[in-house]
């Protein structure tokens, strides 16, 4: 196996794995993300978090974890760092004691004018274009309904 194998003969081979390319262009794309948003104090999956409370909020925990599909042993942590930060609050509902609605501060509301930048600093970091990176969402969006339909199966 010295020699270099061909693309079509090796399904093995380490550049045609989507695995592969998608940890790579994750780490190459959340490096800039966070350096981007850094000024602002927020990790990415912190911005993640916001991004969500920034189309709705109040938001439930319990649907905070499920559009960002994480479990509560990950979101938890990230909900007490933005509270504590002064972004967000918990409020326990009073109709349910055991529901929690993350909500808002003004500040985290004022950091939002902040964060349109945000968006337009990443392509422009990217150098891709934009119909590019749209395309490649939609692909993403896809593989990842398909993937999360495939580990039901299984699960």
């Amino acid at each position: 196996m010295g020699e270099k194998a061909t693309i079509e003969g090796n399904p093995l081979l380490l550049e045609r794995q989507v695995c592969f390319a998608l940890a790579v262009a994750n780490r190459s794309v959340l490096k800039i993300y966070r350096r981007l948003l850094e000024p602002l104090g927020l990790t990415h999956p912190q911005y993640l978090v916001m991004l969500a409370l920034w189309e709705t909020s109040p938001r439930a925990v319990k649907d905070l974890g499920r559009v960002l599909q994480l479990d509560s042993a990950t979101l938890s942590p990230l909900l007490k760092r933005l509270e504590a930060a002064g972004l967000v609050v918990r409020q326990r509902r009073g109709d349910d004691e055991r529901n929690v609605d993350i909500a808002l501060t003004d500040a985290g509301l004022e950091l939002r004018t902040r964060a349109l930048d945000i968006p337009p600093a990443v392509v422009d970091a990217l150098g891709v274009d934009l119909v590019d990176l749209e395309e490649l969402h939609a692909v993403l969006t896809r593989v990842n309904a398909a993937a999360l339909r495939a580990d039901s199966l299984t699960s």
